[in-house]
């Protein structure tokens, strides 16, 4: 029996940890918790009516994730709130409209405000829409703050992850919701909320949360002062949890004394949402606090001194020098040792000691080996031997070499890497604001999609964005495979804020150990959105090209291909400027880029997507070989309309 139950328990471990592995199973609690996010936010109430705070979050949404909320919050409506539901279901569908609409695309990152503004445009009108015809008896303040609420909560949700303002006011939007939500009587989710962020959260979101119970009228103690009371105790000397998981129960009781209200109601949940909060993560604070920004910088940089000591390091040591002479004696020893005359032969001291400049001599006759032998055939043969031996191990030698320089290498890269973000962490500076927005067009001449071109654009850290293009070795799925490769390597590097320098030397480096020397070329453009200069930098690829109103430039020539050596850099570096309309043209080898040149001369003003299309069609694009055109422009912010 014990056998048998132990056995299932295994069995059901197993199960489980099956089953916490399987996407499909984090898929669905992603949609899970969407909806029942969806769900829990329809139940907000200010002056006993219903609130768009589950419209905000459905804004923030996109795709799958907008659908979930949807439907959690349209049921939320309908199960909180009955027949009063109706226009939260108008809301809800409204929002689903626009969240497909516009979901992550451009515009809606170019114009921040425009997502809160349709929020509130949506609850606005079907106030009115209702008033007139469904006779809503709505007040005046009622529509008013639905009307603040609609648009504030979709800028609120929209920007919780960037900012931590946002997030705070976040958290006070999920306490007043959950204060309508009572599994128990003595069980208010608001209130397991409330204590839950008071212990893990800072002080303002204690406030706020206070605020919101405050707001959702669901207890006569003023729980503004019972949340901020208990946040204090965070500063009392000491390192113990206890006092801290126990500050939201005491803190209700200290206040309930203080005013003369009792309400036992709340108090369980509030001193469970304390024990949840201890073990819960820490919700973000504004910013560091100045003590720790300088600890986190002294760790950077004692890191990159480490780092930059290792790399002088491998830099003084020597690899020790190839013992040829001992690769003389062994072929002496093979030698004589099967020879038959070896017990009588009287030079058999003097092939031991023959001179190591025999290993990188042709030998041929016995007189290369400057003494008599009476069997010379068996020690010529175990020389040349030894020479290809020779051979083998300076390869190898050359290759640990290689090994070493890439290592040397990154760890120069690292140094330089972890220095600059404990300079940047002291400046602790904002970044510019982006004067320009980027506009990429491309252009292949592969419709099946098995391409060895690859072109990615993204966004980098401080203003600055980047346009790869790189052309795979060949053609077909090994080629594709390359270019993949390539691009996906370069956009992790320069996204975790790596110069492009050392970007394109990982990427060399890497080719290089792997024995892909020419596996592809690169095209990596770095465009600055604040000042509107580009910099670009070629690796083996094709000349690229500038069109202007004066005409078109040709820029760079073709070189050497990245992996051919890990110490020789090859990259080439072209500044130019993208500030005054121009458009800059990278192309792939597969485009006659000189037929190219004198089509597109007469036509500068064509879009990127034009003229990318038309670069192709000129440069040859039909032929065998993949063929690739990317157009890249610059435009000014308040000059983009789409």
């Amino acid at each position: 029996m014990m056998t048998t139950i132990r056995s299932c328990i295994r069995q059901s471990r197993h199960t489980l940890h099956r089953l916490a592995l399987d996407p499909a199973v984090h898929t669905l609690l992603r949609w899970g918790g969407w909806a029942l996010a969806g769900f829990l936010l329809a139940a907000a109430s200010l002056a006993s009516s219903p609130q768009p705070l589950a419209m905000g979050l459905l804004c923030a949404a996109s795709g799958w994730q907008a659908v979930w909320v949807a439907l959690g919050s349209g049921a939320g409506y309908l199960v909180f709130w009955g027949q009063a539901g109706t226009q939260g279901l108008l809301w809800t569908a409204l929002a689903l409209a626009c969240a497909l609409a516009l979901g992550q695309r451009k515009l809606v990152r170019q114009v921040p405000l425009l997502l809160p503004s349709l929020g509130a445009l949506i609850v606005s009108a079907s106030g009115v829409a209702f008033q007139i015809w469904m006779a809503d008896l709505t007040s005046v303040p009622v529509y008013l703050l639905r009307v603040a609420l609609g648009g504030g909560s979709v800028w609120v949700f929209t920007q919780a992850r960037e900012s931590p303002v946002c997030g705070w006011l976040s958290w006070g939007a999920a306490v007043l919701a959950l204060a309508q939500v009572a599994p128990l009587p003595w069980l208010g989710l608001g209130f397991l909320a409330a204590g839950a962020v008071t212990v893990a959260g800072e002080l303002p979101t204690a406030a706020l949360a206070g605020l919101a119970l405050d707001l959702a009228q669901v207890t006569p103690v003023p729980m503004t002062g019972v949340l901020c009371l208990a946040s204090l105790v965070k500063l009392l000397p000491g390192n113990r949890k206890w006092p801290l998981v126990l500050a939201p129960g005491a803190a209700f009781l200290a206040v309930g004394v203080l005013v003369g209200r009792w309400d036992w109601t709340p108090l369980p949940a509030l001193a469970l949402g304390g024990l949840l909060g201890a073990w819960a993560p820490g919700i973000p604070r504004a910013e560091p606090r100045r003590g720790e920004v300088s600890g986190a910088q002294v760790r950077l940089e004692l890191a990159a001194g480490v780092l930059a000591q290792t790399e002088r390091l491998l830099l003084e040591s020597e690899d020790p020098a190839l013992d040829e002479a001992a690769l003389i004696e062994q072929a002496a020893q093979r030698a004589c040792g099967a020879c038959p005359c070896r017990k009588t032969c009287a030079e058999r001291t003097a092939a031991a000691a023959l001179p190591t400049d025999l290993l990188h001599r042709t030998l041929a006759t016995p007189e290369d080996l400057g003494f008599f032998c009476r069997k010379p055939g068996r020690l010529l043969g175990e020389l040349v031997r030894s020479q290809e031996r020779l051979r083998l191990l300076r390869g190898e030698r050359e290759r640990l070499g290689e090994y070493r320089a890439a290592v040397i290498q990154q760890y120069q890269f690292l140094a330089r890497y972890l220095q600059d973000l404990s300079d940047a962490l002291g400046r602790r500076a904002k970044d510019p604001a982006p004067r320009f927005a980027p506009q990429v067009s491309l252009c292949g001449n592969r419709r099946d999609g098995v391409s060895g071109d690859r072109c990615l654009w993204f966004s980098g850290p401080e203003c600055r964005y980047y346009v790869v293009l790189c052309d795979g070795m060949g053609t077909g799925l090994g080629a594709q495979d390359e270019g993949r490769r390539a691009c996906e390597l370069l956009r992790r590097l320069l996204t975790a804020g790596f110069p492009p320098e050392h970007a394109l030397r990982s990427l060399n480096s890497l080719l290089a150990l792997r024995g892909r020397a020419g596996a592809a070329t690169v095209d990596l453009a770095e465009l600055s959105l604040s000042t509107g200069r580009a910099t670009l930098y070629k690796w083996g690829a094709a000349a690229s090209y500038l069109v202007t109103a004066a005409g078109t430039e040709k820029i760079g020539t073709a070189g050497p291909p990245p992996g051919l050596s890990v110490a020789d850099g090859r990259e080439t570096v072209e500044r130019l400027s993208l500030r005054r309309g121009e458009t800059l043209v990278l192309v792939s080898d597969g485009v006659g880029g000189e037929d190219a040149l004198r089509g597109c001369a007469a036509a500068p003003g064509e879009a990127p997507g034009e003229l990318a299309a038309r670069f192709l069609e000129l440069g040859g694009g039909g032929g065998a070989d993949d063929a690739t055109v990317a157009a890249v422009r610059l435009n000014a912010v308040s000059l983009v309309i789409s």
